[in-house]
């Protein structure tokens, strides 16, 4: 067992929050997950935000600080969201050298997550799997495969979400997120306020196959339900780590526990319009 701590609710904060947060690390491992880095944003690095985030991963022994791959941000002012990148070789070579220098700052792994996107930009010429391929690989530094977010983005964009779980390096995946989403007919939107869909299970068991067992978290951020709900959830995780859950093709009859090949289907092929 382990930790996730968002890093913002604890880089200023003392009293309580943060007595609990050094007994928690006396026990368990942590990880931080941040919202600011703005790794993809034209603006300077934040290095008061960075030393901040130095202080605490070492108060807190992390193992690793990821955020998103994305910009929060431009001009000194926060959007308060994740938002996209074009993804294009001159914003690699950028986004390269920002990680590199948060790695020097922080002494420790940088683990950069695969964002939900719904807009692309004109200018887009890499696949994001792709993108996020040369990324790790360029700037040696880790991933956090957003197994939800593949999902959400491959019905709001068309595009294949095996294809992606199957290009993304395996050796730099050190950590899952899994997650609810909210179906809005035409598109989908990444809310974290439900139960993980039967699609997003099936691509987690073929990401977790791939990379050999790396560290996985449910997210549920709001409408949570009563803690037997959410840790039902944590239990069918375990069941798909073991390989006790048998994916289904699509279009057949339900499969018994421990036959059949993995088979992920389409995402559009679960598109049921929801308005009326």
């Amino acid at each position: 067992d382990w930790f996730e701590i968002i890093s913002e609710n604890f880089m200023d904060s003392g009293g309580r929050p943060r007595y609990i947060l050094e007994q928690i690390a006396e026990r368990y491992p942590v990880v931080m997950h941040g919202v600011s880095l703005s790794i993809g944003s034209t603006d300077p690095l934040n290095f008061d935000y960075l030393n901040k985030l130095k202080r605490l991963a070492e108060t807190s022994n992390a193992r690793w600080v990821s955020d998103h791959l994305c910009w929060t941000g431009i001009a000194g002012l926060n959007t308060h969201d994740l938002l996209p990148i074009p993804l294009n070789e001159q914003t690699l070579k950028h986004v390269v050298e920002r990680v590199r220098v948060v790695q020097d700052v922080l002494e420790r792994p940088l683990v950069l997550e695969n964002p939900s996107s719904y807009v692309t930009f004109a200018n887009s010429t890499i696949p994001e799997w792709e993108f996020l391929s040369l990324l790790a690989e360029e700037a040696d530094c880790g991933l956090l495969l957003d197994v939800n977010n593949v999902y959400v983005s491959s019905v709001n964009h068309d595009f294949d979400p095996q294809q992606y779980i199957r290009s993304i390096p395996a050796h730099r995946v050190v950590q899952f997120h899994i997650a609810g989403h909210t179906h809005c007919g035409t598109h989908i939107i990444d809310t974290h306020d439900d139960h993980v869909v039967d699609p997003v299970w099936d691509l987690y068991r073929l990401a977790h196959q791939r990379t050999g067992g790396a560290a996985t978290l449910l997210e549920w951020d709001a409408k949570i339900p009563e803690f037997p709900v959410v840790h039902a959830e944590v239990l069918k995780a375990k069941q798909y780590m073991n390989s006790e859950m048998v994916v289904k093709p699509l279009n057949s009859e339900p499969a018994e526990r421990g036959e059949g090949p993995v088979t992920v289907p389409h995402p559009l092929a679960h598109i049921v319009p929801e308005i009326a």
